[in-house]
């Protein structure tokens, strides 16, 4: 399929142009260490996916989200037993991921470099808002986008509400990103473009077989190195 008709390309943030789950998956770790002596960690996970799920029309997404999960979890697991001491420790966590410095992934800033002189660019991403503008001012990626955009969930009338303000038709829209839930079904579904750029950690809600997605419009790639050329 030819993508000539491309106005403006959106990129996912965290996993896409940053490093993110793999702080996540760390923290959980930590997590599970501190309810040890309540449970075994295959069921403190499992508690914790619950939960988060169950919480995510009320929090949405993010690490401040991500730490009422965690303390939720731990009065669950241990039958409200857990002590003062080791919700402090939760707490903490949670600071010490929102200090985390930014890693930007290879050839981001190269893609960004060269997009940007044929396309307006969108930074479209959900999570904590504070969060979120601190990781784009430590990366100094800000400048390389038209529009930043932080979105509350990545559903239909998300992208909707998107495209409806960037003020172009969706078939001239593109989303990139390495979750195939999130950032490619939502955008495929509306008419636009997407390509999917997989991550080595992805979040057990965001998993989705990529045979799933039946679209000329849909593109597999390995790294984002690979949209230059898919564009070209």
């Amino acid at each position: 399929m030819r993508l000539s008709n491309i106005e403006i390309i959106a990129f996912d943030a965290d996993d896409t142009l940053w490093e993110n789950e793999n702080f996540f998956r760390d923290a959980e770790k930590e997590f599970c260490e501190i309810l040890s002596d309540f449970d075994i960690e295959e069921n403190t996970m499992t508690e914790l996916f619950q939960v988060e799920v169950q919480n995510l029309e009320i929090y949405g997404y993010g690490i401040k989200a991500f730490i009422l999960s965690l303390i939720e979890t731990a009065l669950l697991v241990s039958n409200h037993q857990i002590s003062q001491h080791q919700i402090g420790k939760i707490l903490q966590i949670g600071k010490t991921m929102l200090h985390k410095e930014v890693n930007v992934l290879p050839g981001v800033e190269e893609v960004l470099t060269k997009l940007s002189q044929k396309y307006r660019l969108v930074m479209a991403t959900k999570g904590d808002l504070l969060d979120q503008e601190r990781k784009l001012k430590k990366s100094d990626l800000n400048k390389y986008f038209h529009h930043i955009e932080v979105m509350t969930h990545k559903k239909e009338r998300n992208y909707q509400e998107l495209i409806k303000h960037l003020d172009l038709p969706a078939e001239n829209f593109m989303m990139i990103g390495n979750s195939l839930k999130s950032d490619v079904l939502p955008v495929i579904n509306l008419g636009g473009s997407a390509a999917y750029i997989p991550y080595y950690t992805t979040w057990e809600y965001e998993k989705m077989n990529p045979n799933e997605i039946k679209s000329d419009r849909f593109f597999e790639l390995k790294d984002i190195r690979d949209v230059l050329e898919l564009l070209d």
